[in-house]
Parts: C-alpha cells; structure tokens; sequence
C-alpha cells in the first residue's frame, strides 16, 4: 500500500536500530489500515521515529501513525488523553503493540511561516500546554538533578569537547532548577516543526513528551529548532518570554542549562550541526 520514502531512512534513528522494521512498514500499514478499516489518502510525512499515512474512512479524515513499538507509544497516547485536544492533535485509537495511532488529520506546519510568527505561536502555545500537571508525569526538577550529576562526567569521556565555562554555566543555574517554581503541564518536546495548523485550533501540536513543572524547561530547544534563520537571538528569546508569559531569569537559567544538555547529548550521539546551534545560544546568554 506504500513505499517507505528515502528521507524517512535516512533519519539518524535507524543508524542504530537497523532497517528491519522500516523494511516491514508497508505490510504493518496494511495490516494496520485492515484493522482499523482505513484508506491511505495522500501524500506520507515522517518526523526522526515516526511515519505519518494519511487516510480516511468514509467521509471521515485521519492520519496514521506509525512507529516502533515500544514503551514511549504508551507514554506518547497518554499525553494526548492528559491534554485531550487543548492546543494538542486529537488521540482517535491507538493500537501501542503495533506502534500505531489514528490521530487527527492537521495541514501545513508552522516551520513554513515567517520566524516572527512562528516565535510568537510557539511562546503562546507553551502557555496554552500549561495546565495543572498529571500527577504522574516526571517532573523538570528530577530531570535536572539527574542530568546534572551525568554532565562532568561525560563532557570529560567526550574528551572535554567545549570549554569549561559553559559546563560551569549549566551548573551554577542547576540548583535554580531542582525545584520547579510551579507545577504544570509541560510539553518536553515543543519546536516549530512539531506544530500544525489545524480546524478546531489555528495552531495544533503533535509528538508531545508529558512532564510537569516549569515551562520555561523546553524554551532552549524552541530557539535552537530555529537558530540558523536568527540573525540575532536575543530579540527571540525576549519574544518568547513576552508571549509565553515565562519568568524571564528562570527562561535564561533554563535554556543555558538544556543547551549545555543537548550539546552533549549531541557529541554523544553523532550530531554536527546542533552542538554549533547549542554553542551559539550559549554565547548569546553568557
């Protein structure tokens, strides 16, 4: 019923996991579409661990998606129910054994709207995710307490890949970060390609991690999805703070420390291009 596209193979996912089950995808679709009495209707997209089939049944229009399986399918389908379609795309079924979801069908993605606009939509809709948290979510505080432990030790197996001031940075504004100002939803995985228009909301998100605690936490990874279009970065994180409603000097402290995170969790994992990205938001807040 498809062909996996070339892009989706490419993704760094599959350096690691191998091709088995990207090699089996079009008979999982068609297993999938069988039972769930669906039609593909359109063009496929994919993000880094997911493909997205359009399709429909009757009249009615959808999107399946399909990944592999495993825990994070379960953690992934409750955080759609947590949010249940306040600023979220709509959870239909989910089938967690096969790493399918039906979702709801959204259209053309917020990457493709001037910076501006888009800076703006995502500072509006990390306030829009904030409701009270689910009482079960793993809370920013503990992320920080543990990653904070883990930072010294690996930028030194990497070989000391960037100077010390800025893992200096990130531990200074940790303690700041142990324990969360409030506790609210936060969704750990919100940038400019993982929001879509859509009907019943003019913005919608998709592929949300569910924690709780400061919503400034995941303001580094909405600047740096974006940096190459910046000519200056202040000015967006200023834009941020503004339309999110976010603590201006707990935004700062947060974003230097996920930068200084990510950069590592970068080196580790192969990446080029986002450790430069994580350098230069650094150098714009230090």
């Amino acid at each position: 019923m498809i062909e996996v596209p070339d892009g989706f193979r490419q993704m760094p996912r599959w350096w690691h996991d191998g091709t088995t089950w990207l090699d089996a995808l079009p008979d999982l679709v068609s297993t999938q579409c069988t039972t769930w009495n669906l039609q593909p209707d359109g063009p496929l997209a994919w993000g880094s661990n997911a493909l997205v089939i359009p399709v429909r049944r009757g009249a009615d229009e959808f999107v399946l998606r399909m990944t592999p399986p495993g825990p994070g399918i379960d953690e992934h389908a409750r955080a759609l129910r947590w949010w249940d379609g306040r600023g979220m795309v709509l959870l239909y079924d989910a089938a967690p054994a096969a790493g399918a979801m039906l979702l709801e069908r959204l259209s053309t993605p917020l990457s493709t709207r001037p910076l501006d606009e888009a800076m703006a939509v995502l500072g509006r809709m990390m306030r829009r995710l904030a409701v009270p948290a689910h009482p079960d979510a793993l809370s920013t505080g503990e992320i920080v307490q543990q990653r904070s432990a883990e930072l010294e030790k690996q930028w030194e197996e990497l070989g000391r890949p960037f100077d010390i001031g800025f893992l200096r940075a990130a531990l200074e504004v940790a303690p700041h970060l142990t324990e969360p100002a409030v506790d609210l939803s936060v969704n750990g995985d919100l940038h400019v390609h993982q929001v879509l228009a859509g009907t019943r909301e003019p913005w919608v998100t998709v592929d949300p991690l569910l924690y709780r605690g400061d919503i400034e936490y995941d303001l580094g990874r909405v600047l740096w999805m974006q940096l190459d279009e910046m000519a200056e970065i202040p000015p967006y994180f200023e834009l941020v703070v503004q339309e999110a409603g976010l603590v201006r000097d707990q935004a700062r402290h947060w974003t230097i420390f996920r930068a200084v995170d990510y950069w590592l969790w970068g080196l580790n994992d192969g990446l080029t291009e986002d450790p430069v990205r994580c350098e230069r938001l650094l150098k714009s807040l230090l």
